[in-house]
């Protein structure tokens, strides 16, 4: 078994396949340890596969996982964790903005036995106004919301310990997340500074709407974080609080109905409506609380469905057909 896998989701990169290969090879073998490349055709259009398949055909240490239909960089990530094979795992994107020669300084920190390594683009070189701007705000923010005190929660480029991606469910957009996750679990977490190099070749996959995704995956995180594992805390606190108001203002108009003879309906119809309202609206929350706290056990088994369908996946000169949930 290999000791490092390198996991990269591709997504129409066919002018840099090639030299993605090539670079990540002869940085892992310069290091002297075992290793495997695990390259991830996330719906490519272009030739991109044609060239991976080539690539595997001829290097029994690389590994191409081709998805169906484009399912996005988490899943393309998820599909490349799912069937990497390493006891540490290195993620990167496949546009060569991130440097393989920077890998030795991830390996370096997960030697010393940190479980996950990120990497903090220390100076950017994105437009200010739609990428680095949003970015910043966006790391404030998770940091302050995760307790995880990273620069960069953004970037791909990341080591982790297997054990660690083995307990961190990965879907929607949440792989930027994952060491606020990790720190759920109490992973130790380090950052070093990474280059942040122009794209070459090739078109970006980003723009400004991401921006929007990721608030609302903030949002997530903070749940996650916080009521994972006891969701009624959340929704029974707002029930409870809502019941409590629509009593009180039903125990005020009863006062009011039967000590002061006050025509109800006439004089405060709207009040009383607003009370049902606020006792049906809190029954309501404590049920969203208890079939919350009824599916938090299916987070804790082992099984996953997983957020990804594989066409094929190509290892050591042979081809599987393999067909996933």
């Amino acid at each position: 078994m290999p000791k490092y896998s390198i996991v990269v989701p591709l997504h129409n990169e066919q002018e840099n396949v090639t030299d993605l290969y090539d670079r990540l090879k002869a940085v892992m073998e310069a290091n002297g340890e075992t290793f495997e490349i695990v390259l991830v055709d996330d719906g490519s259009t272009d030739r991109s596969f044609h060239m991976l398949r080539e690539i595997a055909a001829v290097d029994s240490r690389v590994t191409v996982v081709k998805l169906r239909r484009n399912f996005g960089q988490t899943s393309a990530l998820a599909a490349g964790f799912d069937h990497a094979r390493g006891e540490y795992i290195i993620a990167m994107d496949g546009d060569l903005q991130h440097d393989p020669a920077d890998i030795p300084i991830f390996l370096e920190k997960i030697s010393e036995g940190y479980d996950i390594v990120s990497g903090w683009r220390k100076r950017r070189i994105d437009n200010f106004w739609l990428r680095r701007l949003p970015s910043r705000c966006a790391n404030w923010l998770m940091a302050k919301l995760s307790g995880v005190d990273i620069h960069d929660f953004g970037t791909t480029f990341k080591a982790y310990r297997r054990e660690i991606l083995d307990q961190v469910p990965l879907y929607g957009e949440l792989h930027r997340f994952i060491p606020a996750l990790a720190s759920w679990h109490g992973a130790s977490i380090c950052e070093v500074p990474i280059q942040n190099v122009n794209r070459e070749r090739g078109a970006s996959h980003y723009g400004i709407s991401r921006t929007f995704r990721v608030f609302f995956d903030l949002i997530t995180i903070r749940f996650l974080l916080r009521y994972l594992s006891r969701p009624l805390h959340f929704f029974g606190t707002v029930g409870m609080l809502s019941i409590m108001g629509g009593s009180g203002v039903t125990l005020w108009l009863v006062v009011e109905k039967f000590w002061h003879h006050t025509p109800i309906m006439a004089n405060h119809g709207p009040l009383m409506i607003f009370a049902a309202v606020l006792l049906l609206a809190g029954l309501n929350m404590l049920a969203v609380g208890l079939l919350g706290e009824m599916q938090v056990r299916h987070y804790h088994e082992p099984t996953r469905r997983a957020p990804y369908s594989v066409d094929r996946v190509l290892r050591a000169q042979s081809e599987e057909h393999t067909i996933s949930e």
